[in-house]
């Protein structure tokens, strides 16, 4: 069967088919279509990019809405040289990435108008990516019909986080107030996860395991017993390690001492969301190749912002490891994670103490999906390629709705990412 899935943000629409038959493969297998939309709301244009086993095209939009816009990106499915399918009707299933599902939603679900009723309840915990992600959903309804649509949450692989784990220690009744640590880039963690007990061979209930989720976002998550047990990332994106432009943890009176200067709240939220991290505090970019290369051309306050995230990171790491008590395997993961060789030989050189050693020739390969610690090294070091859009057709494969031809009775929460 086909399966479409849609990961839609606010300025950007990223979309891949993939085609599953009646048993998971163990291994990813590469989409057969996929496209990036991105959006420029201030000259009403769009730009597409569309690749296929079959071809490729870009184009440039004008002075058409979302709707009309995608409308033309699915048509590609099936017209012109990237025509993978026959037509639309050939798309079974939409698999979507939403970002927040609260305390509602600890699995994936297929969508309803109760479904979609609780994703805009809870845009005000996700302002920026809940609105996006339903209306996804709901240009997919009037584009492709009754065609079942699958939401897969980013919080409900951290749904196991304890209550101690979870609890901000701020008045009782915030708990009632659904203020509390909920945790992000769950898609990619279990991913990871499971990627990193195949690769090594290991059984995942009785491996304990950091994922450094390192992109423009950024997130650690400490797997116990194949379960999240602690995360850095909290009621919002924004707590945790310092990111691309989000400053991640910091004194909550540095907000309070803002709004007494002068700045108003949608000022202090551009500030520490879009002006801080690599970005705010090199004077750069978000972009580390681009901090990387100002450092090598002796910019200062380029290598402070570097020093410092590696810092940052070092510390949620280290609270990580102590959430579980000890450290089997370590893997990195995303842009950064993926890409840097000095970030991961920089954390590693501060966990020799566990008797992790790198092999620095392989880390400096920058290998996918391979181990690149030494032979003697008690903890295992990995790199992996997160590969979200798979894991989000896997969720949707799973959450088939049983009158469907081909439905597979299979439980929602197999945990068999």
């Amino acid at each position: 069967m086909n399966i479409l899935v849609l990961n839609a943000g606010s300025s950007s629409h990223k979309l891949c088919l993939y085609a599953i038959g009646e048993e998971l493969p163990n291994d990813p297998p590469p989409p057969l279509w996929q496209a990036q939309i991105d959006w420029y709301p201030d000259d009403e244009s769009a730009t597409l990019t569309v690749e296929a086993q079959t071809g490729q095209q870009n184009k440039t939009i004008t002075g058409q809405s979302q709707a009309e816009v995608l409308r033309e990106v699915l048509a590609s499915l099936h017209q012109g040289p990237t025509a993978v399918i026959d037509g639309l009707e050939e798309i079974a299933l939409v698999g979507h990435r939403v970002v927040h599902g609260g305390d509602r939603y600890q699995s994936s679900v297929v969508v309803d108008e109760e479904v979609k009723g609780a994703i805009a309840d809870l845009s005000a915990l996700a302002p920026l990516h809940n609105p996006a992600n339903l209306n996804g959903i709901e240009l997919m309804e009037s584009l492709l019909g009754d065609v079942p649509q699958v939401a897969v949450f980013d919080t409900a692989f951290h749904h196991t986080l304890s209550d101690t784990a979870a609890t901000y220690p701020g008045p009782y009744q915030w708990k009632a107030q659904g203020i509390r640590r909920y945790g992000f880039h769950g898609i990619s963690h279990q991913f990871c996860s499971h990627q990193a007990a195949r690769i090594l061979g290991k059984d995942l209930l009785e491996f304990r395991l950091v994922v450094c989720h390192l992109g423009n976002g950024a997130s650690l998550t400490a797997v116990k017993n194949g379960q999240s047990i602690d995360t850095t990332m909290g009621f919002t994106p924004l707590e945790g390690v310092m990111m691309g432009t989000r400053c991640g943890s910091i004194d909550p009176g540095i907000l309070m001492y803002l709004l007494d200067q002068g700045h108003d709240l949608a000022d202090v939220d551009r500030l520490l969301n879009k002006e801080s991290g690599l970005k705010g505090l090199s004077g750069v970019s978000h972009d580390l190749r681009e901090v990387q290369q100002a450092i090598s051309q002796g910019n200062s306050q380029a290598k402070l912002a570097f020093d410092v995230y590696i810092h940052r990171l070092k510390s949620c790491l280290g609270s990580m490891i102590m959430s579980l008590e000890g450290l089997d395997g370590l893997v990195f993961t995303a842009g950064l994670g993926e890409h840097s060789p000095e970030l991961r030989s920089r954390v590693c050189q501060g966990l020799k103490f566990l008797s992790l050693t790198l092999d620095e020739e392989k880390n400096q390969r920058s290998p996918r999906n391979a181990d690149i610690s030494a032979d003697d090294s008690a903890v295992r070091v990995l790199v992996i390629h997160t590969q979200e859009d798979w894991a989000i057709a896997q969720e949707a494969w799973r959450c088939i709705p049983v009158d469907h031809p081909v439905a597979k009775k299979i439980p929602i929460n197999s945990g068999s990412l």
